[in-house]
């Protein structure tokens, strides 16, 4: 992105080296919009008050009490070093505000917060922002482009992989008026229609506050914002604790009204999820989403549930489910850079026996990059498909062209002999065998060993049945959830051989696929594409991905690449879920809807005195008992 100093009535601007006709010049005839939308329509109209998932007579009022597993310390949210603090999010959070604001009840929309208007150039060559004329920080002073031009300067030069990703379309950004700035894209590139969302989606920084500090590095102080809460008290590592600002500037504003509700927020940080769910459980904290199938079908019959003093609610969402916590291969290391390998070990894993005794029967099976939306593929592919995918047919496995993605059969109660006499099969054409009990190289006699790293217990245990599976066929399998900054180091160095992550990509994959699975990712320090996958096919399809300009085009696209990652083999898709595992003591009120995207606990609800009060008399009576 270039940057440069010019004067034009005392603004900052961008200059390039050959002069532009005003028919060229970027960011004029503007028609600024409320807000903007991929592919369908906006739901709310230029005039609408709140969402509908907010209520704005909602008493400002109470606490909600979070927990975070693992520890913080770093408050610079632009960065990719660190453990970050919670609420201080590079997406917003609780102490910063962005440009603009994505709706629950939409698929990918987003309204104006700190802009008023957003404008659109003609084949997004350009995006305009104009800003409102009463946002401030936390200090009073006003927010102004200046700190939108500093923000994006700081993002380019020293963000994150997933932030310089994001914004890798950007040519230049100028301010052009008091409360104007203009975004150019690259027209070299092809154009990216998630770039307007993933500008308008960054927290926006103040310019007075960090240029006196070093943004390059990470920091325990905590930085000035703007935001609806400010940090009143923090222990670091341990627990953070927001305080409502009363004197909010944007509390009014439409996308706001009605949200932010809590006096106070609280996180607690937890080191071990049984101490954290025994900590709920004692009403510790108040609200959180269960990860662990056991603890869902077990952990929640207690005398203060069984009361009605504490709910476990599954929430059907429309957000895109993805897959929970799959197994990724790191395929840079050998053999796991052997497609055969990795199908060999799909084989060995029986995911009919594991969702029945480990996960209680919860899941789905995981079928599907894009599971629970239109983006997932299914049937044959379709004669939109087959234009993507036969340019790349002597590179791609027959079976992207001759079926859906599926589990192997299983009937729940241990692995199938044919699978493991396939299983077998495969290691041997890719140069393995077993000798006397043990999976060895038949070049070198070498024993096939491989790690298994996850973030917790619960991640590591749902894959005990695949290493016990692998020990069957003689490979030496290992599994260790080690703590959370040490889990992030060997995912980000390739120091494992099998990963458990959680995707869920969106309902606008493009970035999220491009920074997992691209190839250029594959080699960024830091970046996300832990598993090292490099292909052409993939690169090409994600592309078209981010390019669709209609919602078939997309379909078509999430479709063939699905078939394409999927029969390559780079994961294990273990499950998928059915929905969102909510728990919470019954504290709050909400406006209750069936059509969002993700559970606004946060941010919508409130405190509810009387159900408050139910909460505190049943368990004090409880206690007596």
């Amino acid at each position: 992105m270039r940057r440069t100093k010019g004067t034009l009535l005392g603004f900052v601007v961008a200059t390039t080296a050959l002069a532009v006709t005003a028919a060229e010049a970027p960011c004029t005839d503007l028609d600024y919009k409320h807000g903007i939308s991929y592919l369908l329509p906006l739901k709310y109209d230029a005039d609408f008050t709140h969402f509908e998932w907010a209520n704005p007579d909602a008493p400002k009022a109470g606490m909600m009490r979070l927990p975070s597993l693992g520890t913080y310390d770093n408050y610079n949210n632009i960065l990719e070093k660190g453990r970050m603090a919670a609420g201080y999010d590079v997406s917003g959070g609780l102490v910063y505000d962005k440009l603009l604001e994505g709706a629950a009840d939409e698929p990918v929309s987003a309204y104006g917060r700190l802009a008023e208007g957003v404008a659109k150039g003609p084949n997004l060559d350009w995006i305009a922002f104009k800003l409102r004329d009463n946002a401030y920080w936390h200090d009073g002073r006003p927010i102004t482009v200046e700190d939108v031009l500093f923000t994006f300067e700081m993002f380019l030069e020293h963000g994150s992989v997933v932030i310089r990703t994001a914004l890798s379309d950007l040519d230049r950004v100028f301010a052009f008026g008091e409360r104007e700035v203009c975004f150019v894209r690259n027209t070299d590139m092809e154009v990216n229609p998630a770039l307007p969302f993933a500008i308008g989606g960054y927290s926006i920084l103040p310019k007075h506050y960090w240029e006196t500090r070093d943004i390059s590095k990470t920091t325990v102080e905590p930085p000035l914002g703007s935001g609806p809460y400010r940090l009143k008290r923090a222990e670091t590592g341990r627990l953070l604790e927001f305080e409502l600002d009363e004197g909010y500037w944007g509390r009014d504003i439409p996308v706001n009204r009605g949200r932010y509700n809590f006096t106070r927020v609280k996180f607690d940080y937890f080191k071990d999820d049984g101490v954290m769910l025994e900590a709920h459980k004692s009403d510790v904290f108040d609200i959180r989403e269960e990860g662990v199938s056991k603890n869902w079908a077990t952990q929640y019959d207690f005398p203060a549930a069984r009361a009605g003093l504490f709910k476990r609610d599954l929430r059907k969402l429309t957000r895109v489910e993805g897959l929970w916590w799959p197994i990724f291969w790191n395929t840079e290391k050998p053999p796991l850079n052997d497609v055969r390998v990795r199908e060999a070990l799909w084989l060995l894993y029986d995911f009919g026996w594991t969702n029945r005794v480990l996960f209680y029967n919860f899941y789905l099976k995981g079928v599907s990059l894009f599971q629970n939306s239109p983006m997932a593929h299914s049937g044959l592919p379709s004669e939109k498909e087959l234009e993507l995918l036969e340019p790349w047919r002597d590179q791609l496995p027959g079976r992207v062209f001759t079926e859906a993605f599926d589990h192997p059969p299983s009937t729940g109660y241990g692995l199938r002999r044919d699978r493991i006499k396939r299983a077998l099969e495969l290691f041997k054409a890719a140069g393995w065998e077993m000798q006397d009990g043990v999976m060895r190289n038949i070049d070198t006699g070498e024993r096939l060993s491989l790690n298994f790293i996850g973030v917790s217990y619960y991640s590591i245990r749902q894959n005990l049945s695949l290493m016990d599976n692998l020990a069957r066929v003689g490979i030496d399998a290992a599994g260790r959830s080690p703590e959370v900054s040490n889990w992030l180091y060997r995912s980000r160095t390739g120091k494992f051989d099998g990963n458990s992550n959680r995707w869920g990509p969106g309902h606008m994959p493009g970035l999220a696929l491009r920074n997992w699975f691209g190839s250029d990712a594959a080699g960024q320090d830091y970046g996300q594409n832990w598993a090292r996958i490099r292909n052409p096919v993939i690169d090409s399809l994600i592309d078209t991905i981010i390019r669709a300009k209609t919602a078939e085009d997309l379909y078509a696209a999430t479709r063939a690449l699905d078939r394409v990652f999927l029969w390559s083999f780079y994961l294990i898709p273990l499950g998928s879920q059915p929905g969102f595992r909510l728990v919470h003591w019954d504290k709050f009120g909400e406006v209750r809807r069936d059509d969002l995207n993700r559970v606004p606990f946060v941010d919508a609800w409130w405190w509810d005195e009387d159900k408050a009060r139910r909460v505190e008399e049943g368990l004090a009576a409880l206690g007596d008992e």
